[in-house]
């Protein structure tokens, strides 16, 4: 005795008999008036009178277990969104912190530090605000991320007078938590610098930040971030200079990203990652 109502039971009868066969899951109730998940196996044999031979198997251990794992997964999602949305707090926290610090020091050299710790603050907090906001947990979309970390350097260097536009060109890339880090504090750096040093008496420019597939290879990604300013020193070897921005920037592509970095300067400073996304 199906626990269906007669116009399902009816037509699944009307199926089978035109198809010939069936197979489903619904529940049942036994003679002792237990009620059961089982999956029925349905053949219609027209052999003279028509008869319907059915097959039917107790999956109700499966369903239940099935719905437990559901329900873990749950308890962990809610978890894990609880545990970026705390993280992200206390980097706001600490972001909070440096930036009332930086307001009793008079001396600038002093507070660019403390602004670009702001910003690399900024640029790892994202992740996980992102990650907070999303249905998973494991990628991110890198556009609406890059956007943000640009848009909030940008802004915190307004005061040096300079009109700077943002160039971006990201595809529709999702990268992993793991990657994303990284690239973010690369952006954050790269940014950075130029903003401080590729357009100094206040002149206008551009910066340019490209993120794209590696011939279309997934997973395979190469990231531009440049600048239309006047150029690094020509003597410089990026990977060796005391700077600290650079020197994370080499540090971050070559070990933590396990990928490439190259520096270009024609009509100003280019940097070219290449980089495989961990799945």
């Amino acid at each position: 005795d199906a626990i269906d109502t007669e116009e399902v039971i009816g037509e699944r009868v009307s199926r089978i008999m035109k198809i010939g066969w069936d197979r489903f899951e619904t529940r049942h109730r036994r003679k002792d008036g237990r009620i059961i998940e089982i999956e029925a196996s349905v053949n219609y044999i027209n052999a003279g009178i028509g008869k319907l031979f059915v097959f039917m198997r107790d999956i109700t251990e499966r369903k239940e277990a099935g719905e437990k794992i559901e329900e873990s997964l749950k308890e962990k999602e809610i978890l894990l969104r609880e545990i970026h949305h705390r993280v992200k707090n206390n980097m706001q926290i600490i972001s909070s912190l440096l930036k009332l610090q930086a307001g009793t020091i008079k001396d600038e050299k002093y507070l660019d530090i403390f602004k670009e710790s702001q910003n690399r603050i900024l640029a790892m907090s994202l992740v996980h605000e992102t990650l907070y906001r999303s249905e998973g947990f494991s990628r991110i979309n890198a556009r609406d991320y890059i956007t943000s970390i640009s848009n909030g350097i940008v802004q915190s260097y307004r005061d040096r007078g300079n009109n700077i536009s943002m160039n971006l060109n990201i595809e529709d890339i999702a990268l992993g938590i793991d990657s994303s880090i990284p690239c973010g504090l690369i952006i954050n750096e790269l940014i950075t610098n130029s903003l401080k040093h590729a357009f100094p008496d206040r002149r206008n420019g551009e910066i340019k930040i490209v993120l794209t597939n590696i011939n279309g290879h997934e997973y395979e990604y190469e990231l531009i971030v440049s600048d239309n300013g006047i150029g690094l020193p020509e003597d410089i070897d990026f990977r060796k200079t005391e700077t600290l921005g650079l020197h994370l920037v080499s540090m971050l592509a070559e070990d933590q990203l396990s990928g490439t970095i190259d520096l270009y300067q024609n009509n100003g400073t280019e940097f070219k990652i290449r980089f495989k996304d961990g799945k």
